[in-house]
């Protein structure tokens, strides 16, 4: 995919395969759409006026208008004026992208994006447009001996800015196309079988990763070195698995520009990789269980966010950490009832095997201190009490530091990758009380994501830490089926912010 600004023509006057203009509802036009309407004697707002409420993520192709050098002009719905922001523009983006990526266009021919958004920086609706072109273009083929979906046509995509604007857009393309490499790496990740993205697997994912950037080292720890580091919360869910866990480091240096003195601790992504969960011995239900490959939805995203960091260049250190193993019954699983024994020391006391996620995440949070960082942000898909609390649109947000999770809050609202902040009251610990260990697993069905939240928050006292549960955010159901790739756009959002 090629991203390019334009600067030297009218709209009206550039030869292009598809010109994207936005329409709000109740005929009013936006400056591109008038431009055009203008340039064809009011063609457009006819049309606008009798076939196209413009009704937000709706379109209507039109060809051949007279004036108009474009082969095509989408009309894109932007709904009410009063109430369009960064959100709608990018679902506005996402509409044009869809059209280009399955219409007919010329081999190599570029589409231009010329929707605006007032009050949005140019920066922002660039990174959107390539973020959307992204999105529109993956296709899942690696397991099907003949692909089903035709290869996307769209192949460029070109911004109408003005000169003043160019640089800043650029930029913005640049982020943009980052950002969704990392998304559709995390897609692809997810939606692999879970016999093919095994704990090994996203090993050498890792590994490739690190041989594909010169920023990246991998590092992926096996069996006789995660016991050595006494990892044995991760290894209790391991162990009834025939597929050996694997424990990933990955790390991102910044470049030489930034001298060590001046160089800042590093922001640690922990991931949970647990490539498929049937709950252990406390086993799911049959239906909808195949979607249990998505449980490594967290490392999926650490992975997706370390290529787009990679890719980027960013001047600032970051480590991902994924402990990844199956959760699976067998005769050598946890059972209800077992103790075990943390990397910290703590001892905890198993009373459901299916809450396995803060069993490996704990022993990574207590991992991640030596590296002495700046904020550690764990991603799991965590607890189903996430998704009855949220449901599909926002990501669970746990933080005990206020500036980590407005940082948080404030780059989801500027990626278009929301979240919203859960409590996290001390009084939640006592239903994660036991008479047996430090610590229960569980904390009973009230409150189940905020106690899932607070028992992580026992190995993650030494930094400023948050946990995104994306148990409703990660995946989507249906006919629909499929990975989403977030939190990604989030996460390289407030990593963006953090160089300074």
């Amino acid at each position: 995919m090629e991203f390019s600004t334009q600067t030297t023509a009218s709209l009206h006057q550039i030869k292009t395969a598809a010109l994207a203009v936005g329409v709000f509802t109740d005929g009013v036009l936006g400056t591109a759409a008038d431009i055009i309407d203008r340039a064809s004697n009011g063609a457009l707002r006819a049309v606008v006026k009798t076939e196209f409420k413009a009704k937000p993520n709706t379109h209507l192709v039109l060809r051949n208008l007279p004036g108009v050098t474009a082969a095509r002009v989408i009309l894109i719905g932007l709904g009410k004026q009063d109430s369009y922001n960064a959100a709608a523009h990018a679902g506005a983006e996402l509409a044009f992208a869809n059209y280009c990526a399955g219409a007919d266009l010329a081999e190599g021919v570029s589409t231009l994006a010329a929707i605006d958004c007032p009050g949005t920086k140019i920066r922002a609706r660039a990174r959107a447009a390539a973020v959307a072109a992204g999105r529109a273009t993956y296709r899942y083929n690696a397991t099907l001996s003949e692909k089903r979906d035709p290869a996307p046509k769209l192949k460029k995509i070109t911004l109408s800015v003005t000169r003043a604007q160019a640089t800043e857009a650029q930029h913005g393309l640049r982020e943009g196309r980052a950002i969704a490499n990392g998304m559709n790496l995390t897609r692809l990740l997810g939606d692999l079988p879970p016999n093919v993205c095994t704990p090994a697997y996203l090993g050498n994912t890792a590994k490739k990763m690190a041989k594909e950037f010169k920023s990246l080292k991998a590092e992926v720890l096996q069996q006789k070195q995660i016991e050595a580091l006494k990892m044995g919360s991760f290894l209790s869910v391991a162990r009834g698995s025939y597929e050996p866990p694997a424990f990933i480091i990955l790390k991102h240096t910044a470049g030489a520009k930034t001298a060590a003195k001046d160089r800042k601790a590093p922001i640690v992504l922990v991931g949970k990789g647990i490539t498929f969960d049937a709950g252990g011995i406390s086993l799911k239900p049959a239906a909808n269980m195949d979607e249990m490959k998505y449980d490594m939805c967290g490392a999926a995203s650490v992975l997706g966010t370390l290529r787009s960091v990679a890719e980027l260049e960013l001047d600032r250190d970051v480590i991902g950490i994924i402990p990844a193993c199956e959760n699976l019954p067998s005769g050598r699983a946890n059972k209800p009832g077992d103790i075990v024994t943390s990397m910290s020391g703590q001892t905890i006391e198993i009373l459901n095997t299916d809450a396995e996620g803060r069993l490996v995440l704990c022993d990574a949070l207590t991992y991640a201190a030596r590296f002495k960082p700046a904020a550690v942000i764990d991603i799991a898909t965590l607890t189903g009490a996430c998704v009855v609390a949220l449901g599909h649109i926002n990501t669970g947000l746990f933080s005990p530091s206020d500036e980590l999770a407005e940082g948080l809050l404030q780059a989801g609202r500027d990626a278009n990758d929301t979240a919203w902040r859960m409590p996290m009251d001390d009084a939640y610990q006592e239903q994660l009380r036991s008479n047996f260990a430090d610590v229960a697993n569980i904390g009973g069905p009230p409150a189940g994501a905020v106690t899932a939240a607070c028992f992580l928050s026992r190995f993650a006292k030494d930094y400023p830490w948050a946990h995104l549960d994306i148990a409703g955010t990660a995946w989507r159901s249906g006919k629909d089926k499929g990975a989403s790739g977030r939190p990604v756009p989030l996460l390289v959002q407030y990593l963006l912010g953090q160089v300074s």
